[in-house]
């Protein structure tokens, strides 16, 4: 992949990194920090997509489409490692073992968000809520950014609401109750899983584990 490679950047938090309706030259991997995937309404409303963490890749739609569907914001500062967005195509072409990894990478984004999906058309505020603080740990332990059943979120609650798809009012009460129950407390910016078995069972979560990420 090295030949490909174009350089790192480093962008800080609340820097826009691809923006909906825009092209790039570039595509990127995260190397470091936390960002996240979002879509707006002309009227200010947003869906969070999903959370970009390190070893993913974003913008890879602008290696098969002309501009971003989406945009990314770094929520921490990110660091990038900056790939030419025409140089893609010879990838697939010439290099199928680092294709192969491309591919595995977006078909595990897919899987990922087929879940989240699921939520927000068919959970329940407090599943969905219990889903994605599950979602996000298992992702977060993955890369060594949260251990102890805790995780140290960058975000706020109004991204965490953002990607529920309900507001943060309505979040704020289901927190309660979850918290009144024992269950997950969410206090000074950590996210405490305090019964992770019955969460799993509240929301139906299935772990996502199994072969191991290609490295790109």
């Amino acid at each position: 992949m090295h030949q490909f490679k174009r350089g790192e950047l480093v962008v800080e938090p609340g820097a826009t990194i691809l923006l909906e309706n825009s092209a790039s030259p570039h595509v990127y991997t995260v190397l470091e920090g936390w960002a996240y995937r979002h879509k707006g309404i002309a009227d200010g409303r947003r869906q969070v997509l999903n959370f970009a963490l390190p070893g993913d890749l974003v913008g890879l739609q602008l290696a098969i489409l002309n501009d971003m569907q989406h945009t990314v914001t770094a929520l921490t500062q990110v660091r990038l490692c900056v790939f030419q967005r025409d140089s893609f195509w010879s990838v697939y072409h010439d290099h199928p073992a680092l294709a192969h990894a491309m591919t595995w990478v977006a078909a595990r984004e897919e899987q990922l968000l087929d879940g989240l999906l699921l939520s927000v058309g068919q959970r329940s505020a407090i599943e969905r809520t219990v889903y994605l603080a599950l979602h996000l740990y298992d992702r977060a332990k993955a890369v060594g950014y949260a251990t102890r059943d805790l995780l140290r979120t960058p975000f706020a609650q109004g991204h965490f609401a953002d990607a529920l798809g309900i507001t943060s009012v309505h979040l704020s009460r289901t927190l309660r109750k979850l918290r009144d129950q024992g269950l997950m407390r969410w206090q000074e910016g950590t996210i405490y899983l305090e019964n992770r078995p019955e969460l799993e069972a509240l929301a139906a979560y299935e772990r996502t584990d199994g072969e191991p990420r290609p490295l790109i």
